[in-house]
């Protein structure tokens, strides 16, 4: 199978062509999105590290520098809120906001929100159970991590319904060559989305709470150099990011675990490490299966040299399933101890919320194996379209 993002087929299973690009070798020209494909684990892992890439150039260079037509001026809103949060920048912003905000995720503010976390875990399975099942996305998978991350930002219980359709459409600009239809939903959620979230910063400068935009406030107020932009794309990014990621994880390990009975009998007999188990999910079925890089100085790969100015597409999928990093990589093992995935990134745009999601997908998992012990999949489900942000659009389950 050839490496085809907007095929279905490849979509629902990319694993074979990505060892086939990997057998081919380090670094493969992909026409059709301008970019090197880099499929191997070492190589994955090593330019997650490297200064000589970036997720932005402007900060070193002009558009016209790197042969780069500007987006089109109708797409402005989407890009000036992409491009002010820390996933899009370089030093020295990227460490200044990701400082600012890294306090809210340390393992001991997370370890804090585990009992909240467990509570509405709990809370959702036991709904689930209730009604003898549904979709296990919709039921949990969504609504758990969408919950957490609103609560920490202080976002009222009665608009967190608007959250998730406002970050689907922003997200589809994140799959390749996304389309004109794609950007206008993506144009139109970021100005909905901005005006939201002026308004809740308006309401935190006069009323402050204890969540983290009345810190974000606090912070400008007392001259931390964090712009109002800054703040809302703060927020949307940690709102999309805080939960896009569990959402897939929950449902590609789920399905994952309906596919391997023996590994789920393993898990619910308790001979299996709950935490083993997320960190073998994460690897198996990666939700976000692709990472880009702008090339700011040459680099060689294999004797290859990638100019300034190309973009490399990491890709994340293929370096978890890289014999050359783990024994049986397309074995499904929960009981994995060595297991060096870079599902979360690496390198000073490592996933901020790691913690958090790994409290998260642990809180569901535990939930649905203890309060729904006989769940079963009622038919097998219809993988979603995207392929860099890759889940399914819902699995039906029964208890």
């Amino acid at each position: 199978m050839d490496f085809d993002p907007w095929s279905p087929q490849f979509v629902a299973d990319p694993y074979p062509a990505y060892a086939e690009l990997r057998a081919r070798g380090r670094a493969h020209f992909f026409e059709p999105t301008r970019q090197w494909l880099v499929p191997h684990h070492a190589d994955v892992s090593a330019l997650l590290r490297d200064r000589r890439l970036g997720r932005t150039y402007r900060h070193r260079f002009t558009d016209a520098d790197f042969g780069r037509t500007p987006p089109p001026a109708a797409h402005e809103p989407f890009h000036t809120l992409n491009d002010h949060g820390m996933l899009d920048l370089e030093p020295p912003d990227h460490t200044r906001i990701r400082r600012l905000v890294s306090k809210a995720f340390t393992p001991r503010t997370v370890e804090r929100l585990r009992p909240y976390v467990d509570r509405l875990a709990g809370e959702l399975v036991d709904a689930l159970v209730v009604e003898g099942g549904g979709d296990l996305l919709t039921a949990v998978a969504e609504p758990l991590p969408v919950a957490v991350i609103a609560e920490m930002l202080g976002i009222p219980e009665s608009d967190r319904g608007l959250l998730r359709p406002w970050s689907a459409a922003i997200c589809g600009m994140f799959e390749l060559n996304p389309s004109e239809e794609t950007a206008r939903a993506a144009v139109a959620a970021s100005v909905e989305f901005s005006a939201y979230l002026r308004g809740l910063i308006a309401e935190r400068r006069t009323a402050p709470g204890e969540d983290l935009i009345s810190a974000l406030v606090a912070a400008y107020e007392e001259g931390d150099r964090l712009s109002e932009q800054e703040m809302v794309s703060t927020c949307v990014l940690l709102l999309n990011a805080g939960h896009e990621a569990t959402v897939n994880t929950t449902v590609n390990g789920w399905w994952a675990l309906f596919r391997h009975p023996e590994q789920l009998a393993a898990l619910r007999a308790g001979e299996v490490e709950l935490s083993t188990a997320v960190e073998e999910l994460l690897r198996y079925d990666t939700p976000l299966q692709l990472f880009e890089r702008w090339v700011l100085d040459d680099i060689e790969i294999d004797g290859t040299t990638i100019p300034r100015g190309s973009e490399v597409a990491l890709l994340f999928g293929s370096a978890n399933r890289d014999p050359a990093a783990f024994d049986h990589p397309d074995t499904l093992d929960l009981s994995r101890r060595d297991n060096p995935h870079v599902s979360f990134g690496a390198g000073i745009h490592y996933c901020l919320g790691a913690p958090l999601a790994r409290v998260e997908l642990a809180a569901s998992l535990t939930a649905l194996l203890e309060r729904a012990p006989t769940l079963r999949l009622v038919e097998e489900p219809e993988r979603g379209s995207h392929f860099v942000i890759r889940g399914l659009k819902g699995i039906s389950v029964e208890v």
